[in-house]
């Protein structure tokens, strides 16, 4: 994708660089790294992965911190998801590793153990202002690769319109229960049309999974690898199980034919489903494929406290740098620019995920939409109830093989326990850390 070099673009590049000046960020130096900065001409490579609607809103932010910063030229190399790993993969093969790049939870282990990626505090990267523990959300073994351009966190979406056909009310989503949950959906699946259910299968979702772990003292890694056992998730099979025999879940062949599915093309978004398990970045898109103002609600603990559910905040991206730029520092200023600076972070809104930082949260509320606003209200919300931050993803841990061991327990291919055995020894032999 080329620059940007309309009027329009031009002028939102200018305004903002006006709005930098006033805030005096006009330098985009931040602390300990505007002491290292150099004045002198510098080229950073920034790689991304997106759709238009955040290609443009980079392109404007990029215009913005060059008119702010003459001596730098950030030169934009955008990609789509399929083939963003790929090309990342070449290029550091080559040497060739861009200076600025996007990284997603489930890699940055991997890189970052393999020496790619920069430790962004040594370099004088900006991190103060971050809501407790965000920042930790990138460290790997005590280097911070990256900083979250964003977060969001599990989340149960109510459906008022296949509930309130089922003449249900839903619980406190405060007190409520895994008991209380299937107890509910179970009721709504008996007073809905053939075809529709109080809940999606859960049993398949990761982040749920996660939360359930959690909550029982175990989680999905820990800094030795996998963080859980086989006994434990036998248990979680055993209720999906249980649950789809009663008919509180679809089919084995309905919720199989589901995961397989596009978002919009769901049994969630096509109104076939009270309850549904997703992360919260996904509110939007959900809201608008079931035409519904969904409710937003935390998953239920064992002991029906908040407190104890064990939720955390999960960095939607990372902004990560290259441990061979030449220009450690320069990289150093521009992430702290596109984390923390109040109005880049208004041109980019939520579109990478609610800003982790608090200053530059507060700043875009006014500019969100409905769906938007409900998220963040949701983030804040739980923000005191959090548990423990989570290990990050280790190298091979990405390939978790949670659907296909749960649709063998569904077709009774496997008991839940011999899948669980399963499934933590694949992982297990997958897993380096």
């Amino acid at each position: 994708m080329g620059r940007l070099n309309t009027g329009v673009a031009k002028a939102a590049a200018l305004l903002l660089a006006a709005g930098l000046a006033l805030t005096g960020c006009a330098s985009g130096s931040t602390g300990s790294t505007a002491a290292k900065a150099s004045d002198a001409k510098v080229e950073l490579r920034f790689m991304w992965w997106g759709n238009d609607t955040r290609n443009a809103m980079t392109m404007k932010v990029i215009e913005a911190y060059q008119a702010a910063n003459p001596n730098v030229t950030i030169k934009p190399e955008p990609t789509d998801w399929g083939s963003y790993w790929d090309k990342l993969a070449t290029m550091t093969a080559g040497n060739n590793t861009p200076d600025v790049i996007q990284m997603d939870e489930k890699y940055i282990a991997e890189y970052g153990s393999k020496g790619v990626l920069l430790d962004l505090e040594k370099a004088g990267v900006k991190t103060d202002g971050f809501a407790p523990g965000t920042i930790d959300l990138g460290r790997v073994k005590g280097k911070l690769f990256g900083v979250n351009a964003g977060i969001n966190a599990p989340i149960v979406l109510a459906n008022p319109k296949v509930i309130s056909a089922a003449g249900a009310t839903l619980p406190d989503d405060k007190t409520w229960t895994w008991d209380q949950l299937n107890a509910f959906a179970k009721g709504v699946t008996e007073k809905s049309p053939q075809g529709t259910y109080g809940s999606q299968n859960y049993g398949a979702v990761e982040p749920m999974l996660r939360v359930y772990l959690r909550q029982n003292g175990q989680d999905e890694y820990s800094d030795a690898g996998v963080g859980f056992d086989a006994p434990l998730l036998g248990t979680w099979f055993e209720n999906m199980q249980a649950r789809t025999a009663d008919k509180t879940f679809p089919s084995a062949a309905e919720a199989t034919e589901d995961m397989g599915k596009a978002l919009d093309q769901t049994m969630a978004a096509t109104n076939k489903a009270g309850l549904f398990y997703y992360w919260s970045n996904q509110v939007s898109a959900l809201d608008k494929a079931t035409g519904q103002d969904l409710k937003l609600m935390r998953p239920p603990s064992k002991t029906g406290s908040a407190k104890d559910a064990q939720l955390w905040y999960k960095a939607s991206m990372y902004w990560s740098g290259s441990a061979k730029s030449k220009n450690a520092a320069e990289v150093a200023k521009f992430v702290s620019f596109l984390s923390s600076n109040i109005e880049a972070g208004k041109v980019m809104g939520t579109e990478r995920g609610v800003p982790a930082n608090l200053a530059v949260r507060d700043a875009v509320k006014a500019q969100l939409s409905a769906s938007d606003k409900k998220v963040v209200a949701y983030l804040d919300a739980i923000d005191a109830e959090r548990g423990k931050t989570p290990a990050i993803t280790p190298v091979g841990g990405s390939d978790i093989q949670l659907g296909r061991y749960s649709q063998d327990v569904l077709f009774n291919k496997s008991t839940p326990a011999k899948a669980a055995e399963g499934l933590v020894n694949e992982l297990k032999s997958k897993v380096k850390v």
